[in-house]
């Protein structure tokens, strides 16, 4: 893999979408821009370890308020290093990306030729500015190696309205990680007080790249986060919210035709690659495929799905239900309804043919069948926005499990702002029999405010899922530490989010055997 630093003709191979081609006008490159303003107000991010390097991130904004960032419409160089220390005594990597202005003056560098599974410190240098801030990143171990262990977490589902993000703080003092797999919802398109919290949301729902950027440089400005991005690696997806709330396929949530939805989407998903620090590939456009895989060694293949961007539309979504009529509407699954589309179904299963210890499938939304009724109600009530509103699909990942004779499946997702611990059975019409993966749903950074051990209605869910280990109502984020012989996974919970300096404690620890799945308490 070499490093890549991409011009006019890389943006058009790599499919980009309407938003970007109607941004790709000539430009001249500024040598010199001449800041008057520190440009680095973002911070730096590195993502999707490799064994040989990752991916570095950053973007240039002196003014990030800004419709423009405070940047002129011209490409600006950037310069870029890796070191083997924190003090870049020893240089192992450099080299010269441009921030291109039509890409709101991010950059995107592929670094290749680093040493495996150990940590490097990187930063970016401008003509007439201060260096950006160090950031830190492990690269993977090599393909095939033997690894005692590996530590990565799990967060996702940060609406900065809703609280603060002190967990990632907490977060970025976990030591030893070797990545963070974000499930997504990065941001939420919604307008200012759509959600009741402590902070607000700058300008109205989101609908125009110009509206995407803004919000991305609002929640990217936040101190925590930037310092989870400068600890550690990221494997960034992404969920409903940074589009639009329970976007499926080419459809909105708001009963719009696909052809209305689709500038949004175009605009969302441009800005979205903008600001995360993922490769070329996951430039928007048609040959795009934001689902990816990662190897860590023998011990773990990371399969990264995308669940929105090829789901057929949900059944009994549409606007303007209310739940009782939702829970009403009659529901006939057919073999052609699909999660993730018959391309990414077949790469999934061909991927699970593999001997790593452990399989981990990194997604957005809960696998494992689940009763969401009220305490008081004795209909079951499912979810039409996950797996379970899906289900002849969920079917076809179990049994492409079962035809694997995988018993080393782990599932990680997100999206329901509550811990979920549990197992995806064989028969789904036995819920508390035979396991065939096991699923670990993180709750969120701040979605949802400042919770408790429970929803004041839901005090039977357990009762009325006997597949689930644990369901708690706190925010906060999970921490797997994987082994060849044990997976174990830390449910990290932090006392409130609705004023900043919470406190984080481990609530719980659970353990799978890689012969037996089903998450059990350690």
């Amino acid at each position: 893999m070499s490093d890549k630093f991409y011009d006019r003709r890389d943006l058009i191979k790599g499919g980009a979408g309407l938003a970007l081609l109607a941004a790709a006008s000539p430009t001249r490159l500024l040598a010199t821009p001449g800041f008057r303003h520190y440009p680095f107000t973002l911070g730096v991010a590195a993502g999707d370890p490799a064994p040989d390097g990752f991916v570095l991130w950053t973007r240039l904004a002196p003014a990030p308020e800004a419709s423009d960032g405070g940047m002129p419409p011209h490409d600006v160089p950037v310069r870029w290093e890796v070191a083997e220390d924190a003090d870049f005594r020893r240089i192992v990597r450099s080299g010269s990306a441009i921030a291109r202005a039509r890409l709101a003056h991010s950059v995107h560098v592929e670094v290749s030729g680093l040493r495996s599974h150990r940590p490097h410190w990187y930063r970016f240098l401008v003509s007439g500015a201060d260096a950006s801030p160090a950031g830190r990143a492990r690269t993977a171990p090599a393909i095939g190696a033997p690894v005692d262990r590996l530590r990565l977490a799990m967060a996702g589902c940060q609406n900065f309205e809703m609280g603060y993000f002190t967990a990632y703080a907490h977060l970025a003092r976990e030591p030893d990680l070797d990545a963070v797999f974000h499930y997504g919802d990065y941001i939420y398109e919604l307008g200012p007080g759509a959600t009741p919290g402590p902070r607000r949301h700058v300008g109205e729902e989101l609908a125009s790249l110009a509206d995407y950027r803004r919000r991305y440089a609002q929640y990217k400005a936040d101190p925590d986060l930037q310092t989870a991005h400068a600890a550690t690696a990221f494997i960034m997806s992404f969920d409903d919210h940074e589009i639009d709330d329970n976007w499926a396929g080419a459809l909105d949530k708001d009963g719009n035709t696909a052809t209305v939805f689709a500038p949004r989407k175009a605009a969302a998903l441009q800005a979205w690659y903008e600001h995360v620090p993922v490769r070329l590939a996951q430039l928007p456009g048609p040959r795009s495929a934001m689902y990816r895989r990662l190897d860590y060694g023998s011990l773990v293949r990371v399969h990264v799905l995308d669940t929105r961007s090829h789901r057929s539309d949900q059944q009994c979504e549409r606007l303007g239900l209310t739940r009782a009529e939702r829970n009403q509407c009659p529901r006939v699954d057919r073999p052609e309804r699909t999660m993730l589309g018959a391309a990414q179904e077949a790469w999934l299963d061909r991927g699970l043919a593999n001997d790593a210890r452990w399989n981990l499938i990194a997604q957005q939304v809960m696998v494992m069948p689940h009763d969401s009724r009220k305490d008081g109600s004795s209909a079951t009530e499912t979810s039409t926005d996950n797996w379970n509103g899906y289900p002849l699909a969920r079917q076809r990942l179990i049994d492409s499990i079962r035809r694997r004779r995988l018993t080393n499946v782990v599932i990680g997702s997100g999206d329901a702002h509550q811990n979920y611990i549990g197992a995806v059975p064989l028969d789904v019409r036995d819920v508390d029999g035979p396991a065939i993966a096991s699923e670990f749903l993180a709750t969120s950074i701040s979605s949802g405010g400042t919770g408790n051990a429970r929803h004041a209605d839901e005090l039977d869910a357990l009762r009325n899922n006997p597949n689930m280990r644990m369901i708690n109502n706190q925010r906060g984020y999970h921490i797997h530490t994987i082994a060849p012989d044990r997976w174990e996974t830390e449910v990290k919970v932090i006392d409130q989010v609705d004023r900043p300096g919470g406190s984080i404690a481990t609530l719980a620890t659970f353990q799978v055997d890689p012969r037996r799945p089903g998450p059990e308490l350690a």
